[in-house]
């Protein structure tokens, strides 16, 4: 399905992006402007396909499009999985530094630019790593312009990505499996008999994220208190899966101000799935901290964009 354009990216040149996950192959054809001229989108990630596999579909594109030109591709292809390991660049970062760091290849006759994942020590102390978010997150800041001081970026998903951002610049950030946590229980988990739908931001998901924030109990007590409530409390199906989803986004969101005390004075960015974000936005709106969703596509154009001026400066300055 053809999602609409928002805004794009002002001045880019001619070129193809493509995010190339482990289940989803993306390609954009990006005019003057980031103005998309074609997409195409396959589920031929890298985890189902040989190198083989992955120079036929790069054949496809220019099957289709002629000679790809300026091609930038991101996500898990640039892992050990993949076409080759680009391995990451070390926040903090700018969008010239993941540039500088990105793997120039040829798959097959295609020269293209792997980008690779970004690394930092997290705010908890530890390692973390995100691969393909990156894209997304450098073309929200290339589209926002510059903004002086700190913000803070969620990306909602399986694995969301909460980042904090300076001067257009990515300080670093920090995972949640929450969303993978809520797809397991219920369905294949403990909690798949007693719930039914994704969860809605409504009276059981604010409840959720409440308790997850004042009970001071463990996610672990926590979620096994859905089931019980289910058993005892008559908790019907569809309230039992908000109820989830409140408790896992309300943990998340309690993680992000102890992590990131400033995050309370400042407007969040939620960037992808509307729905998701908006449940996002709400447990966010509890706490009076204002936040905006926006649209992923755009961003990932932007952030190509960004990504290929970027390489071109470099070069220019070189020369």
């Amino acid at each position: 399905m053809e999602v609409p354009v928002s805004h794009g990216v002002s001045g880019a040149r001619p070129m193809v992006g493509i995010n190339w996950g482990s289940s989803n192959f993306r390609a954009w054809r990006i005019g003057a402007e980031g103005k998309i001229l074609d997409r195409v989108s396959m589920p031929r990630g890298v985890a189902s396909l040989d190198r083989d596999g992955m120079r036929a579909c790069i054949d496809e594109l220019v099957s289709r499009w002629g000679p790809l030109g300026d091609c930038w591709i991101s996500g898990m292809i640039g892992s050990n999985i993949g076409w080759a390991d680009a391995g990451y660049c070390e926040a903090p970062s700018s969008v010239a530094d993941l540039a500088a760091h990105s793997l120039a290849t040829m798959i097959r006759d295609t020269r293209v630019r792997i980008i690779p994942g970004l690394a930092c020590t997290g705010p908890h102390g530890g390692p973390d790593v995100m691969r393909g978010e990156e894209v997304e997150l450098y073309g929200y800041l290339a589209n926002s312009g510059a903004v002086a001081g700190d913000q803070f970026i969620v990306l909602p998903g399986t694995h969301s990505k909460w980042v904090h951002c300076r001067d257009g610049r990515i300080v670093d950030f920090f995972t949640s499996m929450g969303g993978e946590v809520f797809d397991r229980l219920t369905t294949q988990g403990l909690l798949s008999s007693v719930t039914d739908g994704s969860g809605t931001a409504d009276a059981a998901f604010d409840e959720g994220c409440e308790r997850a924030r004042l009970s001071g109990l463990n996610l672990g007590s926590l979620l096994f208190g859905v089931r019980a409530q289910a058993v005892r409390a008559g908790l019907g199906k569809a309230d039992a899966a908000s109820l989830l989803r409140g408790l896992l986004i309300g943990g998340e969101v309690a993680d992000a101000l102890r992590l990131y005390p400033t995050l309370a004075d400042t407007r969040v960015t939620l960037i992808g799935n509307p729905g998701l974000s908006a449940m996002f936005a709400r447990a966010l709106a509890a706490l009076e901290i204002a936040s905006e969703i926006v649209e992923s596509e755009p961003c990932c154009i932007a952030g190509y964009g960004a990504l290929s001026r970027a390489a071109f400066a470099a070069k220019a300055r070189a020369a």
